[in-house]
């Protein structure tokens, strides 16, 4: 699934002009709130029909159209990436002992609507304030207004994540816990993109993959995508909780230049998890409100997707136990 893409770039005779490379992936439709946020239909790429070198310069309007005038060139912001995932792993704090702990990976992978990126760093916040010390909160985001804040969602910097989580938690108790919102196709693929960077996709066969090469024991994975449910069969297992905001054949909804969230994001993040600090009745609450919305609206039903490996609900039940919020601390 992972496509090999270079990276060309280019000066020209006698112009600084960092050459980009042209957008790469499919187009995107303009989306409604109640309309899916599916991949469109494309040809996959493959090494032999990459695209020749350019050997011309693009013009300057064309390069401000696709990157922010007041950010570092692409090649400065891949430089960055590993200092930016270390930065952002310090940042994790200490882990509580005594107790389970949550390590939480928001990852935002589409730069091209906000509604991603706002789910990732709500998430983060929502985590750190709500849940108590003994969890910690790492955000990765394609955005162009995030370039210089937070690392890209990309499949390597996913792979240092996991990584630096993996050494800071103790395996055997504490909880992975990875909330992946982009763009998803039929073949059950999420979009990584952030023009004009040429990004590898992630397939429910790789991110399978990338975890099941680390020993976590405990994980909750949650992928808000269209045909997310396709994740399921390669995620779920003992130890595992896995929730999806569609069934394999099935769009989901909400996202779109005039939404703030997807449906999924705001019937589990804001509300259900304002109600229920559990996981899965919060799902459960969710999977209902998303229900309501979409018979308004006359669009065929998501159908989220649930599946609870063995131990896993225990073992959550244990981390939220020692007080998960300050309002909770000072509840009769």
């Amino acid at each position: 699934m992972r496509n090999a893409l270079l990276v060309l770039l280019a000066f020209a005779a006698g112009v600084a002009v960092m050459l980009m490379l042209p957008g790469h992936g499919p187009s995107w439709m303009t989306h409604r709130a109640a309309q899916p946020h599916a991949i469109a239909e494309a040809a996959p790429a493959t090494a032999d029909s990459a695209p020749a070198p350019s050997t011309t310069a693009p013009e300057v309007d064309d390069l401000a159209d696709n990157w922010p005038g007041n950010a570092p060139s692409p090649e400065q912001v891949i430089y960055a990436q590993p200092r930016m995932v270390r930065e952002a792993l310090e940042k994790l704090g200490h882990r509580a002992a005594g107790k389970p702990n949550l390590y939480l990976i928001a990852f935002a992978g589409d730069g091209g609507e906000d509604v991603f990126r706002n789910e990732a760093e709500f998430a983060g916040k929502l985590f750190g304030e709500q849940f108590g010390a003994n969890t910690h909160t790492l955000i990765m985001v394609n955005n162009p207004s995030t370039l210089q804040k937070y690392p890209l969602a990309t499949w390597s910097n996913l792979e240092l994540a996991l990584d630096g989580v993996r050494a800071a938690m103790q395996p055997d108790q504490d909880i992975l816990m990875l909330y992946v919102t982009s763009h998803g196709d039929e073949d059950h693929t999420l979009l990584v993109d952030m023009d004009p960077l040429p990004l590898d996709q992630i397939g429910a066969d790789d991110l399978a993959t990338l975890l099941a090469k680390r020993d976590f024991k405990w994980k909750v994975i949650v992928v808000n995508a269209c045909y997310s449910g396709g994740f399921v069969p390669p995620l779920r297992g003992p130890g595992t909780l896995v929730m999806t905001a569609a069934r394999t054949d099935r769009s989901s909804f909400g996202c779109g230049a005039d939404s703030d969230f997807t449906y999924f994001g705001r019937a589990w993040l804001i509300d259900a998890l304002k109600e229920t600090p559990d996981f899965v009745q919060a799902f459960n609450r969710a999977r209902q409100e998303i229900s309501q919305w979409e018979k308004r609206d006359s669009v065929v039903p998501s159908e989220p997707q649930i599946n609870v490996g063995a131990g896993i609900a225990d073992q959550l039940a244990r981390w939220r136990a020692p007080g998960r919020s300050a309002a909770a601390r000072h509840s009769p």
